[in-house]
């Protein structure tokens, strides 16, 4: 992307919940934005009748171009910035999938879940890769309507450059990316991804794997507490793995950086701001569709991260055990799976004493 194009290229590969209400904003405000998705009734219901995003006040509707997968190999016109918001999951095929149509200094953004960066800068190489951070509330049931949760003063971004020598070029990316939410840029996405990591493992999966809504979860004491303490084991992994305890979400730099007074503000951040009452995890949605949920690249983490420091992960251990048995068939989402949780974590913290 160079300085010189006032009005660059834009594609959104993974256009669900999340990405098609960012994208959708994308083109309210002029850009030249293209949507990608491997959801076929979704691409066809986009191309007859728009994208339709429903905010908690207001709905827009607007008609975009957008591509299955298949035709992604038509393109003959490189992008000089694409948004990546598949699963984590899914983003080493989908790196390679939009390789050949990134122009040569454009940049690949992972808005995404995990620590994903690594993933696509080992396809397009880290001087055109983005590190990002995203923080908003959406799902989405049928193909071409999103239900989005937080309207542009509740959504915040964070941006950062793998190559530090791409540094000076991610605020005119942050600054279109501010025409659906606030945005920061950070000189240590790596360590922002983390903390976002250490929130999402004490989230996600925990409420999903008792199959209620984030804040009836928090509202359930002995979940709190296992919410709390899957984030703690996060917080222990980010800092043996190197990262630096600093706030993100759009909360104040005098946070607290005690490891446990940080999980738990930031943590309350999120059940405020960015939380409805209805709010269901990605993790809960996907499983409500019959899909597997971003288990190994979240909870899972944490436990590899302190497994290769020599330390064991109790609590994220037995919540990726229990996810596995859940998409496998062995177990199903429900509030009963809390006090397996409990009996799971007292008998392995007896057989550790």
């Amino acid at each position: 992307m160079t300085t010189a194009s006032p009005r660059p290229r834009i594609a959104f590969i993974g256009t669900g919940a999340q990405g098609s209400s960012i994208a959708a904003d994308f083109a309210l405000a002029g850009h030249d934005v293209t949507f990608i998705d491997q959801w076929p009734a979704h691409i066809e219901a986009i191309r007859a009748k728009g994208i339709t995003v429903n905010f908690p006040t207001r709905s827009v509707t607007v008609k975009v171009p957008a591509l299955h997968l298949c035709e992604v190999a038509e393109v003959k016109q490189p992008f000089d910035l694409i948004f990546m918001v598949v699963k984590a999951y899914d983003t080493t095929w989908a790196s390679h999938l939009v390789k050949p149509i990134l122009a040569p200094d454009g940049f690949l953004i992972g808005l995404q879940n995990g620590m994903t960066h690594e993933d696509i800068a080992a396809v397009v190489g880290r001087h055109r890769t983005l590190g990002a951070v995203i923080e908003i509330a959406s799902n989405m049931w049928v193909p071409g309507t999103v239900n989005r949760q937080n309207d542009h003063d509740e959504s915040w971004f964070a941006l950062g450059a793998l190559d530090p020598a791409q540094q000076h070029r991610v605020e005119a990316v942050a600054d279109i990316l501010r025409c659906t939410g606030r945005v920061e840029v950070v000189d240590d996405i790596r360590s922002a991804k983390w903390m976002k990591l250490v929130v999402n493992a004490a989230e996600l999966i925990p409420s999903a794997i008792i199959d209620t809504a984030l804040n009836d979860a928090a509202r359930i004491p002995a979940m709190l507490e296992i919410m709390r303490a899957a984030g703690y084991e996060a917080m222990q992994a980010a800092l043996a793995d190197g990262a630096t305890i600093m706030p993100i979400i759009g909360m104040a730099p005098v946070m607290s950086n005690h490891p446990e007074r940080y999980v738990d503000e930031i943590f309350a951040e999120v059940l405020k701001t960015f939380s409805r009452e209805d709010t269901l995890t990605t993790s809960l949605q996907d499983w409500r569709k019959g899909r597997r949920a971003e288990v190994a690249e979240v909870n899972g983490w944490v436990v590899d991260i302190l497994r290769a420091h020599g330390r064991d992960a109790p609590v994220n251990r037995l919540i990726t055990d229990m996810a596995f048995d859940i998409e496998a068939g062995r177990a199903r989402p429900d509030l009963g799976n809390l006090a397996v949780l409990q009996r799971a974590i007292a008998l392995d913290g007896a057989a550790h004493a």
